[in-house]
């Protein structure tokens, strides 16, 4: 019920008086390397280095884990199926799990992408969760000059989170008052939650349809031009920052290559 609410990190952390496109800048660095690299050891050293600037968000750790816990469960749940069930297992037997036998190809295959989905997601929280939204509008039209449009309505999204939490609850208020309960059937604990789920995207569309009109109504969008109330600049911090990220990924990407363990998606 409150993993829509947003974390409030400090403000006079390093990470964020960061600029906002500089954090995505990096962030899309760190996935780059991520996404063409399959083995294990390359996701492993940029996780390291994700975990090891946490302190540098102004979020606690506790309270980042809180918010982040699914998808650590999503990415060793998809590691451990991938190292289970591979398609071309090959090489030696290590691990021997009731009639399933998995080679060690297909363990550092499942390792490998398991690590690779939690540093890609880790990467993408830790530069969103210490972004104020207003900013990264703002840091969207003045530095990577997109429309208002798409801008603001990232703005108009995040904002919509805090209201999505606030539905998501009442929606589960209101079938317990009717009660409607799982019990102990997981089935009936996924079909309840699945049912929550459409009636909060069902209420999320018709709120999202009444805010476009009203910004329509009120003239947003009917002018090329828009005066800047907050400007916002990349200062050499941001491209320190970025640069960091490029060395981190090239570290990964190096020890990998020394050791032979480095493998190209394609390849």
């Amino acid at each position: 019920m409150r993993l829509f609410t947003p974390l409030r990190p400090d403000p006079s952390a390093i990470l964020a008086r960061a600029n906002p496109v500089a954090k995505l800048g990096a962030a899309a660095t760190l996935m780059a390397a991520l996404f063409v690299s399959t083995d294990p050891l390359t996701p492993a050293i940029v996780l390291a280095g994700l975990i090891a600037v946490v302190p540098l968000t102004g979020v606690a750790p506790l309270d980042l884990l809180r918010r982040t816990w699914p998808i650590v469960l999503a990415a060793a749940a998809v590691g451990l199926l991938n190292a289970l069930f591979a398609a071309h297992p090959g090489g030696e037997v290590a691990v021997t799990i009731g009639p399933v036998a998995v080679s060690e190809r297909a363990l550092l295959a499942g390792l490998g992408l398991g690590l690779r989905l939690a540093a890609i997601a880790l990467s993408g929280v830790l530069a969103l969760v210490t972004t104020d939204p207003t900013e990264l509008a703002d840091a969207l039209v003045q530095q990577l000059r997109l429309s208002p449009r798409v801008a603001i309505g990232a703005l108009a999204a995040a904002r919509m989170l805090p209201i999505l939490a606030a539905d998501w609850q009442t929606l589960a208020l209101a079938r317990r008052a009717r009660g409607v309960t799982a019990g102990r059937s997981p089935v009936a604990v996924v079909r309840i939650f699945f049912g929550e789920l459409l009636s909060l995207l069902v209420g999320a569309v018709r709120r999202g349809t009444r805010l476009a009109t009203a910004m329509d109504a009120r003239g947003f969008g009917s002018r090329p031009c828009r005066s800047i109330a907050r400007p916002q600049s990349m200062d050499r911090r941001d491209w320190i920052l970025m640069a960091l990220a490029a060395v981190l990924a090239a570290i990964a990407v190096g020890a990998s290559v020394s050791v032979g363990s480095w493998r190209f998606l394609l390849g």
